[in-house]
C-alpha cells in the first residue's frame, strides 16, 4: 500500500482532535475496565471516600418550584404581550369603543393631576394610589372586626318541673300559667299562646299584677305540644291548636267567652281558634302579628314589602320549612338545641331597631329571655320546631279574607237577587263577628308593617293601632303604659275583680262587633 504523504493528518489523528481533554490514541488496545473504575469513582458510586454527595429532596422540589414559577411568569409575559397585541392597539375593537368614554372621564378627573409630583406620570401613580387604599381599607376592617368584643356564651341550664298540668281528652297534658285574680273573681279571661322559641313563662312580658287585678284580668298562658312541660301532639294542626285552647278552659272552668291575645307567631294560633271555633271567644289582640308569608291573597307589591325586610338566612329557614322541613332540625341543632344561649337576633335571623336593640340589651330582659328560652328546649327534641315552623308556612285550609264581615244572600236566580235587595230574610251575615284590635310598631322589622296593612285591607273591620317609632319588642316587652293601653282598648274601664257580694251570670247578647267588654262580662244583680 501507498504510504500516506506526510503532513497529511490520519484518521487517528482526526479522532483524538475531536475528545474533550486532549485524549491521544496511540493505535494501543483501550482498557474498558479501567475506564469504567474511574467513571464511577467521579460519579460518587465507588466506595471512595471523596465521591461527591447526591442532591436531596429538597433541592429537587426547590427546583421544581422555580421551574414552574419561571413558566408561569413567561406564561404571563406571554398573555400580556397577547392582549397589548390584540386588545390595547389602537385598532382593536376594546381601544375603538372606550377611547371616548375613558377620554372623557379622564378629562374630568384631570384636576386630580394636580396633587401628585411633577416628576410622577399618573398613569402608573394613581393605581398604586388605588392599590395601596385598598389594602388600607383591609387592614382597617380586619383591625376593627378582631377589636370588636365577643360575647361571653352562656349555658342552657334545666330547671326542676314547675308548671301546673290539665289533662286533655286524648289523655296529653297541657303545662300552663295563671296571673292575675283568681277564678272565681276573674271580670275577664285572657288566653295567651307564646311564639316561636318561647313558652308559658312570657305570657305578657313583665305585665303588672297591679294592672291585671285593676281590670279583673285572670291571664292563662300555656305550653304549645312539645314545649316546655307539655306532652307532644302526634299529628299537630291549626285544628288541633284551636281544639287545645278550647279544651284548656274547660278544663280552668271558664265557662264565660273568653279574649285571645296573640304576640307575634303567636298570632297564628288565634288565627287558627277564630276560623274553628268563633262563637266561644269574646274578642282578640294581636301584637305584631304573623301571618303565612305565602298567603296567595297578598297582592305583589304586598309580597315583597314583606319579604324584603328579612335577612337572607330568615328567607332561606322559610324556603326549608316548606319545601324541605326535614333539614330544619340540623339547623336548630347548631342554633339553640346547642346547648350555649346566644343572642336573640342572631339566632332568629332578625334585623332589629334601634329601640329594640335598647330592649333586648337590658338585664331585665336578658333574664327574661335566657329563662324563657331554657323552658322552651326543655325537651331537647326539634319536633316541636319543625312542627311549628311547618304550620306558619303550610296550608292553613282558611285565608284571612274570610273574616271579613258582609253579607251573604241565598240567590236561586236573578228574581231571588231581586227580591234580596228589598228583603234580608235570606242573608245572613257572616266572617268573624267579634271586635278584633291590632298593635303594629312602624319600626318592626321582624313582622314589618306590610303584614298589618294586609290585614288592614281584608278585614277592614279591625282596629289597628299603628305605634310611630316602635319595634318588634319595645311596645310588648316591659311597657307598663303599653300593657295598660292594650287592656283599656279591649276591656273598656278598669272595674277591678269581682267582689264576692257580686252574682256572676252568662249575658246572651247577639254576636256583633263592639270595642268594649266582652260577651263575658260580669252584671251586679
Amino acid at each position: 500500500m501507498e504510504e500516506m504523504p506526510r503532513g497529511v493528518p490520519t484518521w487517528q489523528d482526526e479522532l483524538a482532535s475531536l475528545m474533550d481533554g486532549g485524549l491521544q490514541y496511540d493505535g494501543s488496545p483501550i482498557d474498558l475496565t479501567a475506564d469504567t473504575e474511574s467513571r464511577s469513582k467521579s460519579s460518587g458510586f465507588g466506595s471512595g471516600s471523596g465521591s461527591e454527595s447526591v442532591e436531596s429532596l429538597k433541592d429537587q422540589v426547590t427546583g421544581f418550584i422555580k421551574s414552574w414559577g419561571e413558566m408561569l411568569l413567561d406564561l404571563a409575559i406571554g398573555c400580556k404581550d397577547v392582549v397589548q397585541q390584540m386588545v390595547v392597539t389602537e385598532d382593536s375593537f376594546v381601544v375603538r369603543k372606550l377611547r371616548k368614554p375613558a377620554a372623557k372621564v379622564s378629562k374630568k378627573l384631570s384636576f386630580l393631576n394636580d396633587y401628585l409630583p411633577e416628576d410622577r406620570d399618573p398613569v402608573h401613580a394613581w393605581p398604586v394610589i388605588f392599590f395601596v387604599f385598598l389594602l388600607a381599607l383591609t387592614a382597617l376592617s380586619f383591625c376593627s372586626d378582631h377589636d370588636r368584643s365577643v360575647p361571653v356564651l352562656k349555658k342552657i341550664r334545666l330547671h326542676p318541673t314547675s308548671a301546673s298540668r290539665v289533662l286533655l281528652p286524648d289523655g296529653r297534658y297541657l303545662a300552663y300559667q295563671e296571673l292575675g285574680v283568681s277564678a272565681d273573681r276573674a271580670r275577664h279571661s285572657l288566653i295567651v299562646p307564646h311564639s316561636f322559641l318561647s313558652s308559658r313563662l312570657a305570657g305578657i312580658p313583665g305585665v303588672k299584677e297591679s294592672l291585671l287585678k285593676d281590670y279583673g284580668v285572670r291571664l292563662v298562658s300555656y305550653d304549645l305540644p312539645g314545649f316546655g312541660e307539655s306532652d307532644p301532639h302526634r299529628a299537630r294542626n291549626l285544628s288541633s291548636s284551636a281544639s287545645d285552647m278550647i279544651d284548656l278552659a274547660a278544663a280552668l272552668g271558664i265557662v264565660d267567652k273568653f279574649w285571645l291575645l296573640g304576640y307575634s307567631t303567636g298570632s297564628v294560633h288565634v288565627w287558627a281558634a277564630m276560623r274553628y271555633f268563633p262563637d266561644q271567644i269574646a274578642g282578640v289582640a294581636m301584637v305584631a302579628p304573623m301571618i303565612n308569608p305565602y298567603e296567595p291573597s297578598m297582592t305583589k307589591e304586598e309580597i315583597a314589602k314583606t319579604w324584603e325586610q328579612w335577612q337572607r338566612k330568615r328567607k332561606f329557614m322559610y324556603f326549608l320549612a316548606l319545601r324541605w322541613p326535614s333539614l330544619l332540625p340540623f339547623s336548630y341543632r347548631r342554633s339553640f338545641l346547642s346547648g350555649n344561649l346566644e343572642p336573640l337576633d342572631k339566632w332568629m335571623s332578625m334585623s332589629l331597631g334601634e329601640k329594640d336593640k335598647l330592649v333586648i340589651t337590658d338585664p331585665v330582659f336578658e333574664d327574661l329571655y335566657q329563662r324563657n328560652v331554657e323552658e322552651s328546649v326543655r325537651q331537647g327534641t326539634a319536633k316541636p320546631f319543625v312542627e311549628e315552623a311547618g304550620l306558619q308556612v303550610s296550608n292553613w285550609g282558611f285565608s284571612l279574607p274570610e273574616f271579613h264581615m258582609q253579607k251573604k244572600c241565598r240567590t236561586n236566580g236573578v228574581l231571588s237577587w231581586l227580591m234580596s235587595m228589598y228583603s234580608e230574610s235570606e242573608c245572613e251575615l257572616i266572617g268573624f263577628r267579634k271586635p278584633v284590635h291590632i298593635w303594629q310598631g312602624m319600626d318592626d322589622r321582624v313582622s314589618p308593617p306590610s303584614v298589618t296593612d294586609y290585614i288592614s285591607r281584608v278585614i277592614p273591620e279591625a282596629s289597628v293601632h299603628r305605634l310611630p317609632n316602635e319595634g318588634h319588642f319595645s311596645y310588648f316587652y316591659f311597657c307598663d303604659e303599653c300593657h295598660k293601653q292594650i287592656f283599656s282598648a279591649i276591656f273598656g274601664e278598669p272595674r277591678g275583680s269581682v267582689e264576692l257580694s257580686e252574682q256572676r251570670t252568662e249575658t246572651h247578647k247577639p254576636d256583633q262587633p263592639k270595642t268594649g267588654l266582652s260577651d263575658g262580662s260580669t252584671t251586679k244583680e
